[in-house]
């Protein structure tokens, strides 16, 4: 299995193995340099770019976009990042939250959105109900389960992970959505979904999906997105309030997009490269887009078990849960805190530090779900190849020794 480009496409140093895709993505060079005649128009004429050319060519960003996702690109707003996302719909929701309710998460949620979710409780009174999902697991069936168990008749949102940071699990969404919606509404953190699984939004019918573009996308950073179903739509405003509150709406506008569209003045520049990393990234392989997410997960799979053999230890997860990341416990160790306040997810383990100076490999060590508990998380990309991981293997061997 070949890299795809990685000298002439890629910008990444050559000189580093580069295992952590999944954490900020990469953009290519040939999507870097459209960002970079976007913003050379910007400052050309501010005022023309942001008066004249700025709405019809972020509308023209949506279009793309809601292609992609299979979204119906009324209710598809562009946002910095997931998290941003996130944190709209939190904050749009609390003034129907109070003391009682509840808002359901798992123990493998990224752990800046749970704490935008313990931030919404704290201001509202609610509770955070914890769906506790073992990992290693045997299979999709115990995250339902696990999820399910702990929804009741008090739960006003559940937000799930469609691909889990930590344990890099493909969560079953489509069925835990299915079965919560529409008596629980459902807040989907999607931000390594675009790009790596296939996803349909609309197919999907979730209340509220929060996405990634500079992830598996590779689109420039700054670039997310957040999708609100239909009859949610009069409910979401934006983190900041701007000139769209109190815009003049003809029946043909959109209210949510302009209360998103324009926040103040900012660079949308990576926003508008997404149409761009769409179509470059999607023409590395034959087959597009379908190709390209087989190409990196068969690669991820395949790394996993390098890692596995050279470690004496058992695939952790079902291969129909892996997508383009792999999560392997390793044995216990110092972490950087033995803090048990320490956030899961969140202490980098001095592995990593060791990796990443000893053997020029970047690949996340993270304490999960608490210190001295660590796991180790391989992504595939296009640049990547299978001498990568055994590379990989090889480090973590001696380290380990």
């Amino acid at each position: 299995m070949r890299s795809i480009g990685r000298v002439s496409d890629w910008a990444l140093d050559p000189d580093v193995t580069y295992l952590n895709h999944g954490a900020f993505g990469s953009c290519p060079r040939p999507v870097l340099e459209v960002q970079r005649r976007w913003r050379d128009e910007m400052e050309a004429d501010p005022n023309r770019f942001f008066l004249e050319r700025y709405e019809p060519a972020l509308d023209a960003a949506r279009e793309a976009l809601a292609a992609f996702l299979d979204a119906d690109p009324a209710g598809l707003v562009f946002v910095r990042n997931a998290t941003e996302g996130v944190n709209a719909v939190l904050r749009s929701l609390e003034p129907e939250l109070g003391p009682g309710d509840e808002i359901m998460v798992t123990d493998h949620a990224y752990n800046a959105c749970r704490n935008a979710v313990e931030a919404t409780a704290e201001r509202t009174g609610a509770r955070v109900a914890v769906a506790s999902v073992p990992f290693p697991l045997e299979s999709a069936d115990q995250v339902v389960r696990a999820v399910l168990d702990r929804v009741g008749d008090r739960t006003r949102l559940a937000m799930i992970d469609h691909v889990t940071s930590p344990t890099a699990l493909v969560f079953p969404i489509e069925t835990l959505v299915a079965a919560l919606e529409p008596l629980v509404p459902v807040l989907v953190d999607a931000a390594h979904a675009p790009g790596m699984v296939a996803l349909s939004i609309d197919g999907l019918g979730a209340s509220f999906t929060a996405g990634n573009c500079h992830k598996w996308l590779c689109a420039p950073k700054g670039a997310g997105f957040l999708h609100v179903r239909a009859d949610h739509r009069e409910r979401v405003v934006p983190l900041v309030i701007s000139h769209g509150w109190n815009r003049v709406f003809p029946p043909t506008e959109n209210r949510l997009h302009a209360l998103f569209d324009w926040t103040g003045t900012h660079d949308p520049s990576a926003w508008l490269s997404v149409p761009e990393a769409i179509r470059t990234v999607g023409g590395m392989l034959p087959g597009g887009w379908p190709e390209i997410m087989a190409r990196n997960r068969a690669l991820a799979l395949e790394g996993r078990d390098v890692l596995c053999a050279a470690l004496g230890i058992a695939p952790p997860a079902p291969d129909e849960m892996i997508g383009a990341m792999a999560a392997l416990p390793l044995p216990l160790g110092a972490a950087a805190s033995s803090d048990p306040a320490q956030p899961s997810g969140w202490a980098e383990d001095p592995l990593a530090d060791t990796l990443r100076h000893r053997w020029r490999i970047e690949v996340p060590v993270m304490s999960w779900p608490a210190p001295p508990h660590r796991l180790v998380r391989i992504s595939a990309q296009l640049y990547n190849r299978p001498d990568d991981y055994g590379r990989l293997a090889e480090a973590l061997v001696a380290e380990l020794a």
